[in-house]
C-alpha cells in the first residue's frame, strides 16, 4: 500500500462528495435489486484526476459501504486509501474504461441486475427499442458478445473497453451489464431505467406475442424532444433518491 505522502494532491471537499455519491449509488442498488451482495462493482474517477478511482471495498457488503470506506486506488491496483483489498475484477473492468475515455466514462457501473442480465443470456439477445424508456436508450448500446471467463487480467479488460467504445451502455454476454457517465447521478439514472427497460421487456416478450417496436420515426422524434434533458433528469432524480437516503440510511454519508 502506498503512503500517504505518495498520494497526489487534491480537492479534499471535492473528493469527499463524490465519496457521498458514490457510496450513495451502492446503497441505492441494494434497494433496487441491482446487487449481488459483495460482489460487481462501482468506480468514479476521483475528481480532477484521470488515473485514481474510488472503489468498493472488498468484501464488505454492499449495505456496509459508506463514503469514508470506500478504497482509492490508482489503475495498477495500487492502494492508496482504505483498509480493503482491492477486487481483481474490479480493478480489470474498470481501470482499461476509464482509461480509454476519461471524459466520458468519470463513473462506471458493472452489475448482474436480473432483467438486463436476461437479455445478456439470451443467444443475440438484444434491447429492442419496444418502450419510451428503451428509447432513450438507441444508438448508446454496446454487445460484448463472446463470454471468456471472469475478468482477471488487462487483455480482457482492454477487450471490454474496445467493445464499449463511447457507448455509455455495454451488455456482456452470459454476464451482465456496464453503465457509464459523467457523472455518478448520470451513470446511475443509466443503471436504473436500463434495468426498467429490460423489466419491460421480459415481461412484454413471456407472453409469446410479437414486439411492438418503436419506428424510426418516433425513435428520431423522442431524441429532438429529449434534446439535452436527461442528464438535467439524472441529477434531479438522484439527488431525490439521496434524499430517501439521508432520512432512512443516513450512516451511507460518514
Amino acid at each position: 500500500m502506498a503512503k500517504p505522502e505518495e498520494t497526489r494532491l487534491y480537492d479534499r471537499e471535492a473528493a469527499r462528495q463524490a465519496r457521498v455519491d458514490l457510496a450513495a449509488a451502492y446503497r441505492l442498488a441494494v434497494r433496487f435489486g441491482f446487487h449481488e451482495a459483495i460482489d460487481n462493482h462501482f468506480s468514479l474517477l476521483l475528481p480532477g484526476q484521470d488515473e485514481l478511482m474510488l472503489l468498493n471495498p472488498y468484501p464488505l457488503h454492499w449495505t456496509e459501504v459508506t463514503a469514508g470506506n470506500l478504497l482509492l486506488a490508482d489503475f495498477e491496483g495500487n492502494r492508496l486509501e482504505g483498509e480493503h483489498e482491492v477486487e481483481p475484477t474490479a480493478l480489470h473492468i474498470h481501470a482499461p474504461l476509464h482509461e480509454a475515455n476519461p471524459r466520458g466514462f468519470r463513473c462506471v457501473l458493472h452489475t448482474h441486475m436480473p432483467y438486463a442480465s436476461a437479455i445478456a443470456c439470451r443467444q443475440g439477445g438484444r434491447l429492442e427499442m419496444v418502450h419510451q424508456v428503451s428509447s432513450r436508450f438507441d444508438g448508446d448500446v454496446a454487445y460484448l458478445e463472446d463470454y471468456n471467463g471472469l475478468v482477471l487480467d488487462r487483455t480482457e479488460g482492454n477487450r471490454i473497453a474496445r467493445v464499449m467504445g463511447d457507448k455509455n451502455v455495454l451488455f456482456m454476454a452470459n454476464h451482465g451489464v456496464i453503465t457509464a457517465g459523467r457523472t455518478v447521478a448520470e451513470a446511475f439514472d443509466r443503471l436504473y431505467f436500463l434495468e426498467r427497460a429490460c423489466k419491460v421487456q421480459v415481461l412484454a416478450e413471456m407472453g409469446g406475442h410479437p414486439l411492438q417496436r418503436i419506428t424510426h420515426e418516433t425513435a428520431e422524434l423522442l431524441r429532438r424532444q429529449r434534446g439535452e434533458g436527461e442528464n438535467p433528469a439524472a441529477e434531479l432524480h438522484f439527488a431525490a433518491l439521496k434524499r430517501i437516503l439521508d432520512r432512512e440510511e443516513p450512516d451511507y454519508a460518514d
